[in-house]
C-alpha cells in the first residue's frame, strides 16, 4: 500500500514522463481516443434510441386488426368470396372468450380508408379531415401528447356525447393560432360536437398526417355517420406478460373458427403489431450499443498495446538505472510496481479525460437541442457504462504493463550496469 502513497515515488515517475514529453502525449491519444470514442458513440446511440422511443406510445404492445375483404378458399360448405365484417358482437365474444387478451375496443372512422374527409366547419372556417373513434385512456395507445383541454373519458363513451378531439394543425386551421378551440363547437358534416381537448403528435413518422384528425368517442361517431351495422378494426392489447404475437395469433384463430374461415385463407383479416416493431427498433439499438463497444474496446486494446510497447523502451531505455536500484537492494516487486504505476498514471489520466470530454460534448448537445429533436433527444452515457469503461481501461493498463515490468524485473544488476 505504500508504494501507492510515496510521494517520492510519483514525483520521480512524473518527473520520467516528461523528459519524454511527446513520447507520452502521442501515448496517451490512443488511450484517450478509444474512451472518448465510446462515450460519444454509447451517447449518440442513446440518443437515437430516446428519440425512437419517444416516437412510441406509453402502451407499446398495442394491435390494430381489421377485415381486409372476402374469403379467397371454401370452408365448412360456406363458399368462397364472401365479405367478412368485423361486428361488435365479435367484439364482445372476444373480450369474453380469448384469454390472452386484456382489452379490445372497437374503431371506425371516415376519410381513413379511402372514404372523403368529414367537412368541417367553424363560423366561416373550414377544413376536410379524417375523423376516428376513440376511448378513454386512447392517448396511451396512440403517441398524443394533450397541448389544451382533455382527453375523452368514460362518460363521453357512455353516455355517446358528442365531443371531439382534435389535432392541433386541424384547430390552427379552423380556429387559427390564437383562438382558443377548448369548450366551442364545430359541425362536421352537418353533425355539432364540442371541442374539449387539443393534441399533438408525438410520432417522428407522420405526426403532421396525425395532428390534422379529429378523434370522437366510437359509438358517437357510428351512430353520427351511420356506421352501427359495423367495426372498422379492434384495437387489442394483450394481458399483462401476454406477448403481443400470441394475443394477436389467438385472436385471429378465434375470429376464424366464429366466421367459419378457412384457417389457410391468410387474406382476410389484416393486422399491426406495435410490440414487433418496437423489438425490432429495440434490437437495433442492441446492435448499435454491440458496436460501439467491439470499435471502442479495440481501440482501447490498440492504445494499451501501444501503452506496453512504449515501455518496453523505457526499460530499455532505463537497464543501467534499474540495475543500479536492485544492486542497491530493490526488490523485484518494486521494480514491477514502478512500471505498472507508469502505465497506469497514463492509461488513467487519459482514459479519465477522454470519458469527461466525451461526456460534457454529449451534455452540451443535449442542452443545444433541448426538446426540438423528434429524431435524436437527450444522448447520455449513464453512470454503469462510465464504471464498466474505466475498469475495462485499468485491467488494460494493468495489462499493458505486466510484460515490460517482468523484463524490468528480470534485469540482472551485474550485466546491466555494464551496459552502454
Amino acid at each position: 500500500m505504500d508504494i501507492f502513497i510515496d510521494t517520492e515515488k510519483w514525483r520521480e515517475i512524473l518527473s520520467t514522463l516528461s523528459r519524454h514529453k511527446l513520447r507520452t502525449v502521442l501515448t496517451a491519444f490512443g488511450v484517450f481516443w478509444g474512451i472518448f470514442m465510446l462515450t460519444v458513440l454509447l451517447g449518440a446511440g442513446k440518443g437515437l434510441q430516446n428519440g425512437a422511443s419517444s416516437s412510441f406510445p406509453r402502451v407499446a404492445n398495442s394491435i390494430w386488426l381489421w377485415s381486409k375483404g372476402t374469403t379467397q378458399l371454401p370452408y365448412a360448405g360456406m363458399p368462397v368470396g364472401r365479405r367478412i365484417r368485423l361486428r361488435r358482437d365479435d367484439l364482445d365474444a372476444i373480450q369474453k372468450d380469448v384469454g390472452s387478451v386484456g382489452l379490445i375496443k372497437g374503431q371506425n372512422s371516415v376519410g381513413v380508408w379511402g372514404d372523403s374527409p368529414a367537412y368541417t366547419v367553424y363560423k366561416s372556417n373550414s377544413g376536410s379531415f379524417s375523423v376516428q373513434g376513440a376511448f378513454a385512456g386512447f392517448e396511451n395507445i396512440e403517441s398524443m401528447r394533450l397541448v389544451a383541454g382533455r382527453f375523452l373519458n368514460v362518460l363521453d363513451e357512455q353516455e355517446k356525447r358528442k365531443v371531439l378531439l382534435m389535432g392541433e394543425r386541424a384547430k390552427d386551421q379552423l380556429f387559427g393560432k390564437q383562438e382558443d378551440a377548448v369548450g366551442k363547437f364545430v359541425t362536421i358534416s352537418g353533425i355539432s360536437a364540442q371541442v374539449v381537448g387539443i393534441f399533438a403528435s408525438q410520432s417522428n413518422d407522420n405526426a403532421q398526417q396525425e395532428e390534422e384528425k379529429i378523434y370522437m368517442p366510437n359509438d358517437t361517431l357510428r351512430d353520427a355517420f351511420n356506421q352501427r351495422g359495423w367495426v372498422g378494426n379492434f384495437i387489442i392489447v394483450p394481458k399483462p406478460g401476454v406477448d403481443a404475437s400470441v394475443a394477436e395469433a389467438d385472436v385471429i384463430r378465434y375470429l376464424n373458427q366464429r366466421k367459419k374461415i378457412d384457417p389457410n385463407d391468410k387474406g382476410v383479416f389484416g393486422s399491426f403489431n406495435l410490440q414487433t416493431e418496437r423489438d425490432k427498433v429495440q434490437g437495433l439499438f442492441v446492435g448499435i450499443d454491440t458496436f460501439s463497444w467491439i470499435v471502442a474496446i479495440g481501440t482501447i486494446m490498440a492504445g494499451a498495446i501501444g501503452v506496453g510497447n512504449i515501455m518496453l523502451i523505457v526499460v530499455k531505455e532505463r537497464t543501467r538505472e534499474i540495475g543500479l536500484r536492485k544492486a542497491l537492494g530493490a526488490t523485484p516487486f518494486s521494480i514491477i510496481m514502478m512500471i505498472v504505476q507508469e502505465a497506469l498514471l497514463i492509461t488513467v489520466v487519459a482514459g479519465y479525460s477522454g470519458l469527461a470530454i466525451g461526456t460534457l460534448i454529449l451534455e452540451g448537445l443535449s442542452k443545444a437541442m433541448g426538446d426540438g429533436g423528434r429524431f435524436f433527444k437527450n444522448p447520455q452515457v449513464d453512470f454503469h457504462t462510465a464504471i464498466t469503461a474505466l475498469v475495462v481501461l485499468v485491467i488494460s493498463g494493468v495489462l499493458a504493463s505486466l510484460l515490460p515490468a517482468s523484463k524490468a524485473a528480470a534485469v540482472n544488476p551485474i550485466v546491466a550496469l555494464q551496459d552502454e
